[in-house]
């Protein structure tokens, strides 16, 4: 019923931690798709063990999440940070919480495994403005049914915000289903570049983007940041 897939580039320190906590899903009869983006470390080989298959694809999240799309057998979409871990029930809460609700697609609550103060404050505040707004992003773990996904023809093209964009033409639809059982992501993004200067980063970049900025120069900035 489900299929998860995990877009990676040079993720050979976490990933196996990641999709080890999938197998149970997997026993449950989810499919778990790598999509590789040209990682030069262990990535591939270290992932493989773990999933149903690898798939190589051009580099970014937009391009990689289509290409594990096209090749899925479930008719459910779920897409899954390399970075990031699922509740336990994540099967049963995603395929049950749609049919009791009409709906057609959705995400999870987000918590982010850090220790800085300020990182519940964010995390409250983007499960917060997703309820308001009805967009999700991807460290809340979008998913999608299939002819939902295919209806609006997958991840917009574009470096950065894809998430969004694809939150956009979904909420066209129905509202997305706002599941309370959070995803579990690293810290690292934040503890990089330091929790306000990315905090504020990403504000800026999303009003950016929301006023009709270019997503190619926003993904420049956001380049810049982490390097």
């Amino acid at each position: 019923m489900l299929s998860i897939i995990v877009p990676c580039l040079n993720e050979a320190e976490g990933v196996a931690a990641t999709l080890a906590s999938l197998q149970p899903l997997r026993a449950r009869g989810a499919e778990a798709i790598v999509v590789d983006g040209g990682s030069s470390d262990r990535t591939v080989e270290l992932a493989a063990p773990w999933v149903d298959r690898v798939v190589t694809a051009p580099r970014g999240r937009a391009a990689q999440m289509n290409a594990g799309a096209a090749g899925a057998a479930g008719p459910i979409l779920l897409f899954l940070h390399a970075d990031s871990v699922l509740p336990p029930e994540a099967d049963r809460l995603i395929i049950d919480g749609l049919a009791r609700h009409g709906k057609d697609w959705g995400r999870f609550d987000v918590a982010i495994a850090g220790r800085h103060p300020l990182l519940r404050v964010v995390e409250r505040s983007m499960n917060v403005r997703s309820r308001l707004t009805g967009i999700a992003t991807g460290d809340q773990g979008m998913f999608v049914t299939r002819a939902l996904f295919d209806a609006v023809h997958g991840f917009p093209a574009i470096p950065l915000m894809e998430d969004i964009a694809l939150s956009r033409k979904l909420k066209k639809f129905g509202a997305p289903l706002c599941l309370r059982h959070p995803v579990v992501t690293s810290a690292r993004r934040w503890e990089r570049g330091g929790v306000w200067r990315t905090v504020l980063l990403m504000w800026r970049l999303r009003l950016a983007y929301f006023l009709g900025a270019d997503p190619r120069d926003l993904a420049l900035r956001y380049d810049a940041h982490r390097s």
